[in-house]
């Protein structure tokens, strides 16, 4: 349960991080690898995809969350 909830703050974290600006997003299509990355967990480590090499992993999130919208 504590993986799936970090996968999710990250999954969230990863979505501000690229809506903030840093990289420019690139167009995924289906079947397409995810692009690596690391961010910062609420644990206090990075955490980079690559960690979880080999091990099914769900990007969750929900755009308006913690938002006035």
């Amino acid at each position: 349960m504590r993986m799936l909830v970090a996968l999710c703050v990250l999954a969230v974290a990863a979505v501000a991080a690229v809506g903030v600006g840093g990289a420019a997003a690139q167009p995924l299509k289906v079947g397409d690898p995810a692009p690596a990355f690391s961010l910062p967990g609420t644990d206090g480590k990075t955490h980079r995809l690559s960690d979880y090499a080999g091990t099914p992993v769900v990007l969750a999130w929900f755009p308006m969350a913690f938002t006035g919208g």
